[in-house]
């Protein structure tokens, strides 16, 4: 019995070990690639090329965190955000053609001291609360949520944090209007047909350019 005993210890190890072996190789896979998006998301000068490499960013942290045995969270990340938002912000900057020289221009007089202050202030609450975590010993996901890991993130979302959760839920609907709001422009006049088109074409140039003859 004590030889059958070391032998399924033994075995536990090794798989414990192989198991480990293979989140490091895939973490040091992945990670180089969430920098990469992140830092082709500063330095691109497209629009379109920063979204995408975003959503490569958020592809890599999806993988690891189903690696970490939380698969909720990597399919919430594939299918919510680099899915629906990321791609919806992709078709919205591909059909409207945000031009790079477009965000240099300032609208709001002091928009950017507001954000290199509220950055700085991000910066400051993250280094505040990082210092005075107090992270216990490991235990691993199974002990920590034994009754599973999506009944414990609806409970902490719907039980403990209900208000903090309803609070994000309204300030993202109301930034989502107000979006809405100020790239809403009303027509000041009638849309012109296609006919009304075609006509002004041909009377401000040549038919035979309008019509796509040589």
């Amino acid at each position: 019995m004590s030889l059958l005993a070391a032998v399924a210890a033994q075995a536990g190890e090794s798989s414990t070990s192989s198991s480990t072996t293979g989140e490091e190789v895939l973490f040091w896979i992945l990670a180089p690639l969430a920098v990469l998006g992140g830092v082709g998301l500063v330095v691109s000068r497209k629009a379109v090329h920063g979204a995408l490499f975003l959503a490569l960013t958020m592809i890599s942290l999806a993988v690891l965190y189903i690696a970490l045995e939380a698969p909720f969270l990597g399919v919430v990340q594939i299918v919510v955000y680099t899915g629906a938002i990321m791609m919806l912000f992709l078709f919205v900057i591909m059909l409207i053609g945000v031009d790079a020289s477009d965000s240099r221009v300032e609208t709001i007089r002091g928009q950017r001291g507001a954000a290199a202050l509220a950055v700085l202030g991000v910066v400051i609450l993250l280094i505040a609360v990082t210092g005075r975590a107090a992270l216990p010993d490991p235990v691993g996901t199974d002990a920590a949520t034994p009754e599973g890991n999506v009944y414990a993130i609806a409970d902490l979302i719907f039980g403990r944090y209900v208000w903090a959760f309803e609070v994000v839920a309204a300030v993202l609907i109301t930034a989502a209007v107000g979006a809405m709001a100020l790239t809403h422009k009303e027509r000041m006049s009638r849309r012109p047909t296609q006919r009304e088109l075609s006509e002004r074409r041909f009377r401000e140039g040549d038919p035979r350019e309008a019509a796509g003859t040589p």
